[in-house]
């Protein structure tokens, strides 16, 4: 069986969308032929927003999985007793100095990450196990792009080896990246790093088109080698569970929301539903900020909002069976077309109708779109929002159609291709 060496820095016990991809992919691609070896970071050096103890049961015992030390630069945040962020600080306000400062020394002390404490460990790592397991092929998954130097370096020393790098999310074109305050010399020196990437690898995995396009203008030739190989759904995490029907007309969000997802529309369409005296419950499930949270419950009866911490994904995915309308937000930028959250698959196979607020034309709603499984409305249209909602209350959508071309097992058949050659 063909060995392909998958380096990444989340895997379980970290929890968050980011574990899913490589999870499943790393499940399913003994099936086709390949045999899967994990390099990632020990959890006792590691810095996860999240974790989730449940995920590792969903791979087979059989699998190698190495997993090294690393520098935490985290930990002197870690001591001030807050948890770690998510999304490089995007879900916490930048209210304070302090916040200010920590985000500065994140954009120009620490490039691309803090997380690249880890490289130096893992790139030994990767070396001894490329000698000793005959690996002809790598796979590099990020953020924290930190993580694409560990590639880039084992291509340079290993020029006979296959390197595809897959990035999941843009990278100096993220939505937050102005959120660190980059001099001109930490961008100059992120980009760098982002096209000699982009230049080195012999293939490129991204999540969507338009990501693919974006990564394709920072670097004019290498459209030839992206290939689009899209977050899914695994049919095995639906097994067994069956959707309940909520009392109460129930719409629930899974994930985050942070300050650069704006609720304001949402909530001025919930008070017209709540002054027509329809009886209703926003749940949420994940992480909010603060200011997300008292702009809910100060327009909002009590008895109408609830709010889960976050969760282990096999009791996400059963909130989303349960739910009689999932809500789906993309953040606000000006790149956000792009955006093709992990979750949204998932939301298409519980069946359950989608609201979705971004941007119409985006490759989100398209998706939504073409299995007739919800609607799409830019963030500040309360009253056709309000309308959507209504209409769903009063005439409840039949489940959509089952997304088969997003399965996990399928798209790891696609990946397998992509190994080969």
């Amino acid at each position: 069986m063909n060995k392909v060496l998958i380096v990444t820095y989340y895997w379980p016990p970290s929890g968050g969308a980011g574990v899913q991809r490589w999870l499943k992919f790393s499940k399913y691609l003994p099936e086709f032929g390949w045999e899967p070896i994990i390099l990632t970071v020990d959890p006792e050096f590691a810095a996860y927003p999240v974790t989730d103890e449940s995920l590792l049961k969903d791979l087979p015992l059989s699998v190698k999985i190495h997993r090294t030390p690393a520098i935490d630069y985290f930990s002197i945040y870690k001591k001030d007793k807050t948890k770690i962020p998510t999304a490089g600080f995007a879900n916490k306000a930048d209210h304070s100095f302090k916040d200010k400062i920590i985000r500065f020394i994140r954009g120009n002390f620490f490039i691309p990450d803090p997380r690249r404490g880890w490289n130096g460990y893992a790139f030994r790592k990767a070396c001894e196990l490329i000698n000793s397991e005959e690996i002809s092929c790598i796979i590099t998954t990020s953020p924290p792009h930190s993580t694409q130097l560990i590639g880039l370096k084992l291509a340079k020393k290993y020029p006979r080896l296959k390197w595809i790098a897959d990035l999941r999310d843009p990278w100096t074109d993220i939505y937050y990246y102005k959120m660190f305050y980059p001099t001109y010399l930490s961008k100059f020196i992120d980009s760098r790093y982002e096209k000699m990437v982009l230049k080195t690898a012999v293939n490129i995995i991204t999540i969507g088109t338009a990501l693919g396009k974006m990564f394709e203008s920072r670097v004019a030739g290498i459209g030839n080698k992206i290939r689009i190989l899209p977050n899914g759904y695994d049919d095995s995490d639906f097994t067994g569970k069956t959707a309940k029907i909520p009392e109460r007309f129930t719409i629930s969000h899974v994930g985050t929301i942070s300050e650069y997802y704006p609720i304001e529309g949402l909530v001025k369409a919930l008070i017209q539903i709540q002054s027509a005296g329809i009886d209703f419950i926003f749940r949420f499930t994940g992480l909010i900020t603060q200011t997300q949270k008292d702009l809910l419950t100060t327009n909002l009866d009590k008895d109408k909002i609830e709010f889960i911490p976050y969760v282990s994904h096999n009791v996400a995915i059963q909130t989303m069976l349960d739910a009689s309308l999932l809500l789906l937000i993309i953040a606000e930028n000006k790149d956000n077309r792009a955006f093709l959250s992990g979750k949204i698959f998932e939301y298409l196979a519980s069946g359950r109708p989608v609201l979705c607020l971004g941007p119409e034309d985006g490759e989100a709603a398209m998706l939504i779109s073409l299995f007739k499984q919800g609607a799409t409305f830019e963030y500040h249209d309360s009253d056709n929002i309000a309308a959507y909602i209504q209409t769903v209350i009063e005439q409840p959508q039949s489940t959509g159609t089952n997304p088969m071309e997003y399965s996990r097992r399928n798209l790891t058949k696609q990946l397998a291709s992509l190994l080969k050659y």
